[in-house]
């Protein structure tokens, strides 16, 4: 966002970017793909520039 000049605010005043998905990616909270793709158009960037996977719990090894 920083490289873009594009604040918070003008996503949603400009861009009409919902104030409550915003708030979720701040707190790490489920998103959906159509907003994460509307964020990476938004921003003229990819899926990798915005997150990344965290697995909530490690894998055992008979499930890899």
């Amino acid at each position: 966002m920083k490289k873009r000049q594009i604040s918070q605010y003008k996503l949603i005043q400009e861009y009409g970017y919902s104030p409550g998905q915003l708030d979720r990616l701040r707190k790490n909270s489920h998103v959906s793909t159509y907003t994460l793709n509307a964020l990476c158009g938004i921003l003229r960037c990819g899926l990798e520039d915005i997150a990344e996977y965290r697995p909530d719990e490690p894998a055992k090894p008979d499930q890899a």
